[in-house]
């Protein structure tokens, strides 16, 4: 039987991060868990239970302990229709967090969540490593030079403010390539980007149904790819479950992402996509 996309042979990409301090991250020998550590009372799965310092560093040492290999804290919801969040609100949800993570799990590589160059400045400055930005530092004119100035990986994400795609896959891959040359224009280097398709942005259900099965059209760019559908609406649809009751389904997105060449994925829950992960590379990747 024909399949539907191409397994890749080998891992796509092969990199070691040396961050400060002594973090460092290895891509390529395995699948990537970035945990997800929402510092807001609005998020669309765990708004408000993880908002004080107390609550944050008791979340990241859980995630850690499941497997997680990075954790992404963000200070802002992203969930459709969110409300804006005044830049130091944000830097006073975030900051403080970051440095007390930072000091409890001091080997945890860290990635600021936003779109906004002066709180992913001064994450990085309080601790971060990573920048994921849903804009694909197009949200704002000034993060692309952030992101060069600090040297790390910069997360570009797939976000538009229409849903009018001619040809889904190719239209989100040309976005993405504009993001790519903002990127290059400031100085990031290639080592340094990572994509992600974008689920559940700008994206009916079935817009993120055929782009699953697209991810490797994006893998094939020549970046590491970050999948990020964790507990989305299009996997609620599509089961009639709740939000916390995903957890299987967003397993399956991770399986067949991996199958893709995607090499990070971003979750709420680390041991079920850890383990769903492990057993895909032993499958897809056999050493």
């Amino acid at each position: 039987m024909t399949k539907p996309y191409p397994l890749h042979p080998e891992w796509p990409f092969r990199r070691t991060y040396a961050f400060p301090g002594g973090v460092n991250l290895e891509l390529g020998k395995r699948t990537l868990i970035m945990g997800i550590l929402n510092a807001t009372p609005d998020s669309f799965s765990d708004g408000g239970r993880y908002n004080t310092v107390e609550a944050a560093v008791a979340h990241a040492r859980q995630l850690a302990d499941e497997g997680a290999d990075i954790l992404d804290i963000g200070g802002e919801s992203t969930r459709p229709g969110f409300a804006a969040v005044p830049l130091e609100e944000e830097l006073g949800r975030v900051v403080p967090i970051i440095r007390a993570i930072r000091e409890a799990l001091p080997e945890m590589p860290l990635s600021i969540d936003t779109y906004k160059a002066e709180t992913a400045k001064q994450a990085l400055e309080a601790g971060a490593h990573i920048i994921n930005d849903i804009w694909g530092l197009k949200g704002d004119p000034r993060m692309a030079a952030v992101a060069a100035a600090c040297r790390c990986p910069v997360i570009i994400s797939h976000n538009r403010h229409d849903r009018d795609y001619r040809d889904l896959a190719a239209d989100v891959i040309s976005d993405l390539r504009g993001s790519i040359a903002l990127a290059q224009a400031a100085g990031v280097s290639d080592a340094d980007i990572w994509l992600d398709p974008g689920i559940g942005f700008a994206k009916t259900r079935d817009d993120n149904l055929a782009l699953m099965n697209e991810l490797h059209r994006l893998t094939a760019e020549g970046y590491p790819v970050l999948l990020g559908t964790s507990r989305k609406k299009f996997i609620r649809e599509t089961l009639g479950l709740a939000t916390d009751e995903v957890a299987y389904g967003t397993a399956a997105t991770t399986v067949l992402g991996i199958a893709q060449g995607c090499q990070i994925v971003r979750v709420h829950d680390a041991r079920a996509n850890r383990e769903a992960a492990a057993m895909t590379d032993a499958i897809v990747y056999p050493r």
